[in-house]
């Protein structure tokens, strides 16, 4: 008989690669935090013996979500400046409150609970874009949950870094210090074309191809940000990216809710990755990103959640559900962006866009155990029919009971290992009444 560290059995295992199956009965073998096994649960019961066993035999298995767009220390202003368009919301409340309040200590306070939230919810990898990354590696690693850190870039002084000179110091600085860490990797994180200007997005192109790093940058998020950049560089942001070399395999370009056809023939031949935020997006008014044209024309589609002081949340179901509700008005077809792509869309191909699927995203053997077990025996859940579409159009995050993170149980009967949740929720709550007391229109 093989020994095995932790062995999973489960009513359903969703590896999502392939695509659109579904196995029934089937168990789960991790060993030193990888997948060494999948089979079926009778075959497991008479050729393993586990350290550790769990039955699951109301659960779905898949694999982590991978949120693919976030901003995870705003967090700490969820819900302050509510129904309002996004440069309104953008220069006239979130920029004051960032200036204002974003300090190492209120990073690592908002990414800690950022990381609570989404851990909870089965996100088992985020992307991150966000001041003092440094911090939010810290919290994903001491927190157990994979992260791809954002080296940002802006163009004015924030209380991170005064110039771009600083930033990227800085931010290779962390390249550097994670380049071999088991959970955590890094991509570089322009904010966006009209806060970046061209001699530092020139250098993000160089430094991007010499180290393979991705470029996780907002792009094309409104009309109004289409308009002001014909009016000041006679382009569309896109175009402007493609002549400085940016239009490649490592852009990945969030929200893209304006694109014309034949900026999307280019995306495709370029093999850049799209990340879609329907909620955030529906939120801000800030558009419809064309989801079933790109998957058509072979664009690699992720899903994100932004920030919480956008969405408000950080549900990668609830996320999962809207995209494809959203796909189907949007197209005016009932058939576009069915189950299986959307959970696909929510894991494997948000670890493509970040260059790291032969390590995560899907269920598959020598990958990393990055497994969410959701429990769909619950009456809201019932009755099944199809496991995939339960989880995309039923389930919700309060259903997810166990998570793993390289083998880690980082959520056990909906309790974090790692994190305190009341500790989280006292901070959180400091924070509120610190903010709110300092701006009259809380």
């Amino acid at each position: 008989m093989k020994t095995t560290e932790t062995l999973l059995h489960a009513r359903w295992v969703i590896p999502v690669e392939p695509d659109a199956v579904v196995l029934e009965y089937h168990s789960i073998a991790i060993d030193e935090g990888r997948i060494s096994a999948i089979l079926p649960s009778a075959e497991a019961r008479q050729s393993y013996q586990a350290q550790t066993t769990l039955e699951l035999d109301r659960h779905a298995l898949i694999p982590g979500f991978v949120n693919t767009h976030t901003h995870a220390a705003m967090s700490l202003l969820r819900g302050i400046a509510d129904d309002l368009p996004l440069m309104d919301w953008l220069q006239h409340h979130i920029w004051p409150a960032e200036q204002k309040w974003v300090s190492e200590q209120f990073v690592h306070d908002g990414t800690q609970l950022a990381v609570a939230e989404m851990l909870r919810s089965g996100t088992t990898c985020f992307n991150d874009m966000y001041f003092f990354p440094e911090v939010s590696a810290r919290v994903a690693a001491s927190g157990a949950i994979r992260a791809c850190v954002g080296i940002i870039l802006i163009d004015f002084p924030t209380a991170y870094a005064d110039n771009p000179e600083q930033y990227f110091a800085k931010g290779l600085a962390l390249a550097d210090e994670y380049k071999h860490h088991p959970l955590i990797s890094c991509a570089f994180a322009p904010h966006a074309p009209y806060t970046v200007s061209d001699q530092p997005l020139k250098q993000v192109q160089v430094l991007s191809d010499e180290l393979d790093l991705p470029v996780h940058i907002h792009l094309h998020e409104t009309a109004s940000e289409i308009e002001n950049s014909l009016n000041d560089t006679g382009q569309r942001p896109l175009d402007r990216l493609e002549q400085l070399g940016l239009l490649s395999p490592a852009l990945v370009g969030v929200h893209m809710t304006q694109l014309e056809d034949n900026e999307i023939r280019r995306l495709a031949e370029a093999g850049a990755s799209v990340v879609h935020c329907p909620e955030s997006n529906l939120k801000l008014a800030s558009g419809f990103c064309p989801v079933q044209p790109l998957l058509e024309a072979g664009v690699n589609v992720a899903l994100g959640t932004d920030g919480a002081a956008s969405n408000n949340d950080l549900d990668m179901l609830g996320e999962m559900r809207s995209a494809a509700l959203l796909a189907k008005a949007v197209q005016q077809d009932a058939s576009a962006l069915p189950a299986h792509t959307a959970l696909r869309m929510a894991t494997l191909n948000g670890a493509r866009a970040l260059g790291i699927a032969t390590e995560t995203g899907s269920l598959e053997n020598g990958k990393w155990a990055d497994i969410s077990a959701i429990d769909l025996g619950a009456l809201e859940t019932q009755p099944l029919y199809d496991p995939v579409s339960q989880l995309v159009y039923a389930a919700g995050r309060e259903q997810v009971t166990d998570v793993w993170v390289a083998g880690q149980h980082v959520l056990k009967t909906r309790e974090l290992t790692h994190l305190d949740t009341q500790e989280l929720v006292q901070r959180a709550r400091g924070w509120q009444t610190r903010i709110a007391a300092g701006d009259p229109g809380l």
